[in-house]
């Protein structure tokens, strides 16, 4: 079976939805017939490599609404994070662009650890609140889960796997992904959102079902 998982690494629900995936496929017994492969999204292409803003302020913008609103928002997301065993630090967390953090995930699938440096970006990220849209803590990341330095500081100063992250986006943008976490099963179901981990399960037993 065959999961590809449309993400981002700085979407709070994709790490989320990554943990209730995982609880399923533990769940149903199909983690070693499973096959997950994560795919690129960027959630703001815009935003800048590194920033001093909080998220607060940040969504308080976005949205139109206070700084006590947007606070009250991601204590609601840290909650939610808390069921999965995921302790999310919002006051530590700043907008960061993803677009190298992807090319640098597709360095790690050719390596055979993409799974791990996308676990490793995302702890980054929500929980020890690092920039990882700056090539210090990418190469440190990156180097961190096996990958060679010297060539990731490669892929950091060149324009390598560019049309591949490219690619996924405009993918994602083809099948309709509107919003991330998207996961698609064997290119036959899609299941949108950070989704219990039942309505996962249920999805692949209905999947292995057929197979």
């Amino acid at each position: 079976m065959k999961i590809e998982v449309w993400s981002d690494y700085v979407c709070p629900f994709c790490y989320i939805g990554k943990r209730r995936l995982e609880e399923a496929l533990e769940e149903t017994g199909l983690k070693e017939k499973t096959e997950v492969v994560f795919k690129a999204f960027e959630l703001d292409p815009n935003s800048s490599d590194a920033s001093d803003e909080s998220m607060q302020a940040v969504l308080a913008k976005k949205y139109g609404m206070s700084l006590e609103e947007a606070k009250k928002m991601t204590d609601n997301v840290k909650v939610q994070a808390k069921t999965v065993g995921l302790d999310y630090d919002f006051d530590k967390m700043t907008p960061a662009n993803t677009f190298r953090a992807h090319r640098l995930a597709k360095l790690a699938e050719q390596e055979g650890i993409g799974a791990e440096l996308s676990e490793r970006l995302l702890q980054a990220y929500f929980i020890e609140g690092q920039k990882i849209g700056t090539n210090d803590v990418l190469l440190d990341l990156a180097e961190g889960v096996g990958l060679a330095r010297d060539r990731v500081k490669e892929v950091l100063e060149g324009d390598e796997f560019t049309e591949e992250v490219r690619y996924d986006i405009a993918e994602a943008g083809k099948i309709g992904v509107r919003g991330v976490p998207f996961f698609v099963i064997n290119r036959k179901y899609a299941i949108s959102g950070a989704q219990p981990a039942e309505t996962f399960a249920e999805a692949l037993r209905k999947v292995a079902a057929e197979e």
